[in-house]
């Protein structure tokens, strides 16, 4: 049984998710589609062994803004990644799909590696494990293979795959003709009638020694950068950071127009299960379900004679409520609400933009703010005060620190909290509160075995997040 080393690729800003997905929190960390996220059900669904295929250990990219969220999600489904390698930049998915074919090749030089995002929907994993094989058959022959959604219905936010000739219905490997941009309506209806075109996933599955002799014909200009990133690549917390001066010299490219567009060795396993990128909120109604009058609410929503609507509250103290409305998408977060037309669900990045124009800490900002220790939210600011919830793992410590310009005040409202303030060192419990007085060398740590949550009350003429000096920091942050 060949083993097969899953490479995931975990970057992206999500806008087109717009609330819910933010540049510093994208939608493959968000739980879209039930309690798991697109991120952790992309890496259980290539775990493990089952279906006739045995994956190894995944290789993960991503950057170093999401290096902890990864390990966090990851070891809350039980999997032990084989690698996280940080890229310094986004360099699009040509030189990261490289760096992990030469990573994997090293290691072992018939490796074979699955290359898929980290933010896709798959409900029938045995289906897709079942293409994988098929791909299998191709890549034993040096073919560099991608797979093929069967069009369901004239969508014109993906690109396509032309296929060579009519996939026959044992779903074997197909020859690629040519790779196809987003069409427009009217060129996606005919090609959905053709019944040759495919949509084109974004997964790829191939030797590392064949791929890296694509990029060899195709894109030599990536390969010297790439390696030496590589080579002179750190270990940092059990993190592989790729070097950051040979890095940026690396053409900033996707894959596709590097190296799958111009190769010859292309093939196609048509995948004819259910798929989706979640591209757009329009993607999350239908993936979702709607009802007989498709309408899709969330927990927290209401609908009162509705139809064609997607109705979703993303906070437990905020209720949505629609009347009468059709076509509609509405999301509502506690410090941002989405209203657009369904038919403009692709455009709900221009309000990313606009609100960047204009200044808006939600264009980017998530309203948890995540750490190596867990996470942060504010509950109230104003003129020289704020309110924040803070919520520290088990083991976590935040770094060893002091203020300029602000107190604080700590109520423990679950677990318990080692705290220093100074040259004191005391375990405050839950409805205890300690105070941090200006200046004060303090740290909070959890030293139990739950989450440890506390109310943070901050006090004085700026409350900013850069009002802060570090000492001492596991995370290696000072």
């Amino acid at each position: 049984m060949t083993h097969i080393t899953p490479v995931i690729l975990c970057g992206g800003s999500g806008t087109r998710l717009w609330p819910l997905s933010r540049k510093s929190y994208p939608k493959q960390f968000v739980p879209l589609m039930g309690q798991e996220t697109l991120f952790q059900a992309s890496t259980r669904r290539l775990s493990g062994a089952g279906d006739g295929v045995k994956f190894s250990a995944p290789m993960v990219l991503t950057n170093s803004d999401f290096r902890f969220i990864v390990t966090e999600q990851l070891q809350a489904v039980g999997i032990d990644p084989g690698a996280i390698l940080i890229e310094p930049e986004g360099r699009n998915t040509a030189p990261a799909v490289l760096a992990a074919a030469l990573r994997a090749a090293a290691q072992d030089p018939e490796a074979v590696l699955l290359v898929a995002p980290s933010d896709h929907v798959v409900p029938d994993v045995a289906a897709f494990h079942a293409a994988i094989l098929r791909g299998l058959l191709a890549v034993a022959d040096g073919q560099l293979v991608t797979f093929g959604i069967t069009p369901t219905h004239a969508e014109t936010a993906y690109g396509y795959l032309e296929l060579a000739e009519t996939p026959g219905a044992e779903g074997a490997a197909v020859a690629l003709k040519q790779f196809v941009e987003k069409p427009d309506a009217t060129r996606a209806a005919e090609m959905l009638a053709a019944g040759t075109f495919k949509w084109n996933a974004g997964i790829f599955l191939f030797a590392a020694k064949d791929i890296i002799a694509a990029y060899q014909t195709h894109a030599p200009d990536l390969i010297t950068p790439v390696a030496a990133a590589l080579e002179q690549a750190q270990v940092d917390l059990g993190f592989l950071r790729l070097a950051p001066e040979p890095w940026s010299a690396a053409p900033d490219i996707s894959i596709d127009y590097a190296v799958m567009e111009k190769a010859r060795n292309l093939s196609v396993v048509p995948f004819d299960a259910a798929w989706s990128d979640l591209g757009g909120w329009d993607a999350v109604w239908r993936e979702t379900g709607p009802d007989e009058n498709g309408v899709v609410t969330s927990e927290g929503a209401t609908a009162i004679e509705c139809s064609d609507t997607l109705l979703r509250s993303e906070s437990e103290n905020l209720e949505v409520v629609g009347i009468g409305l059709e076509g509609i998408i509405a999301v509502a977060m506690n410090d941002a609400v989405l209203v657009a037309d369904k038919s403009r669900a692709q455009d709900v990045k221009l309000a990313v933009q606009a609100l960047k124009e204009k200044g808006a800490a939600q264009a980017t900002a998530f309203p948890k703010d995540h750490r190596p220790w867990g996470w942060f939210e504010s509950l109230a600011v104003g003129s020289r005060f704020q309110v924040k919830r803070i919520l520290v793992h088990p083991g976590a410590a935040l770094s060893l620190q002091s203020h300029f310009h602000r107190s604080e005040h700590w109520i423990v409202v679950e677990g318990t909290a080692r705290v220093t303030v100074d040259d004191e060192v005391k375990l405050v419990t839950e409805n205890q509160s300690v105070y941090i007085p200006l200046g004060a060398v303090h740290r909070m740590e959890n030293p139990g075995k739950v989450p440890m949550v506390l109310i943070e009350v901050q006090t004085g003429v700026y409350v900013g997040e850069d009002d802060i000096v570090r000492y001492e920091d596991v995370y290696a942050r000072t």
